[in-house]
């Protein structure tokens, strides 16, 4: 599968807001395509801090800055993008075959990876040649 930066985006969340606190919902087959296999989530990044540095083979995936704010910088071997994440009501909608480096967390930042894959680390990229070489051929 060719991974493109193009089918990377921000998504909006729908937002029930309320006196009390808002509240935002991610639906499989209505925000994103896929079932949620993992979730995770960041924090205690200092703004100097890169993360990712990784790509995968088959994860799609959900990025919500639901705390703070950071850049996502993307990669398909072709093209390169940068995403800002910087409220709880978007998402940066990611694609399998697409590198990813987060960069520029501000103070207090907590991100929120909704993924469709449990753990598995053949599916993971971690050198960027072998991700490029990838890429590019099509693979």
């Amino acid at each position: 599968m060719v991974g493109r930066v193009e089918p990377c985006r921000i998504v909006e969340l729908p937002e029930i807001v309320d006196p009390r606190g808002s509240l935002c919902v991610v639906e499989s087959g209505k925000e994103i395509d896929f079932d949620v296999k993992r979730a995770y989530y960041m924090f205690g990044m200092p703004p100097e801090t890169r993360r990712g540095g990784h790509g995968h083979r088959r994860l799609r995936q959900l990025i919500i800055a639901v705390h703070g704010s950071f850049k996502v910088d993307v990669d398909d071997g072709f093209s390169r993008r940068t995403f800002v994440l910087d409220h709880p009501r978007r998402g940066l909608y990611m694609t399998p075959m697409v590198w990813r480096d987060m960069v520029d967390f501000a103070p207090g930042t907590v991100g929120l990876w909704l993924v469709s894959e449990t753990y598995d680390e053949s599916d993971y990229y971690r050198d960027y040649d072998e991700f490029l070489r990838d890429a590019r051929s099509g693979a």
